[in-house]
């Protein structure tokens, strides 16, 4: 996914149970997605945020 700040990087987010870091993502029919847990950037932007319901949401 590309990072929400706007600073044009990708960020791999892993959906595999397998691979450390990793992340759930749950969606439902045609609701939004949300990603668990938060996303931070400890390089970069250093952006911080959660993924609810299709909306970001800072830290």
């Amino acid at each position: 996914m590309r990072c929400p700040c706007g600073c044009g990087d990708d960020l791999e987010v892993m959906l595999l149970s397998e691979v450390k870091p990793n992340w759930s993502l749950k969606t439902k029919d045609e609701d939004p997605p949300t990603l668990r847990p938060s996303v931070w950037r400890k390089t970069g932007c250093m952006a911080h945020f959660w993924l609810r319901n299709g909306h970001i949401h800072w830290c």
